[in-house]
């Protein structure tokens, strides 16, 4: 039988640096390109989707990811069945483009504090200068050899999405590296 249950993972505290997991957070998966289906999300969604590349949008604790020009990472608690139903109906049924449920795919971190790029730094080939500057950015990268997406929603303060599969790993390695940190 498939688990789908979340990782125990706890709280933890360093110096300059807490790390949490944000769970149950609804996270959908949207593809599509054309104006229709624009128009539908932002009826739906009361969020008009980024097209820049690397940024995001949030609005009422709901926060839209741009991943490619036809793809975005929606997530939130206020995502519930009936938006869920509502793009299912509006936007698949429809033709205008894909709606796929990824809730239990990814896991979702949450660092805060001002060591925060030091340690995504020691585990990442991405250079986080400009990314650590500036708000509602996202970037797709590597964090010790694994797939992850980094939502920067505010200053010293990330959102790390994993997927399930990987996330105990990336929780112990997050713990070890952040082990080394000073005041």
């Amino acid at each position: 039988m498939l688990n789908i249950d979340y990782p125990k993972i706890e709280e933890k505290k360093f110096p300059n640096l807490e790390v949490k997991m944000v769970e149950p957070t609804n996270k959908i998966n949207l593809r599509g390109k054309n104006r229709d289906f624009f128009t539908k999300i932002g009826k739906i969604l009361s969020i008009v989707l980024p097209t820049e590349s690397n940024t995001s949008a949030t609005i009422k604790n709901v926060s839209a990811l741009w991943l490619s020009p036809d793809e975005w990472m929606v997530y939130g608690n206020n995502i519930d069945k009936n938006v869920n139903l509502s793009l299912e109906n509006e936007i698949s049924k429809l033709n205008l483009g894909s709606v796929t449920n990824v809730s239990d795919q990814w896991v979702l971190i949450n660092l805060n504090g001002k060591n925060v790029f030091e340690v995504l730094s020691k585990g990442s080939p991405f250079d986080f200068n400009k990314f650590k500057n500036t708000k509602n950015v996202v970037v797709q990268t590597l964090l010790n050899h694994v797939d992850v997406i980094l939502h920067h929603n505010d200053i010293d303060n990330v959102d790390l999405f994993v997927r399930k599969s990987f996330s105990e790993y990336l929780w112990l390695w997050i713990n070890d590296s952040s082990s080394f940190l000073q005041s």
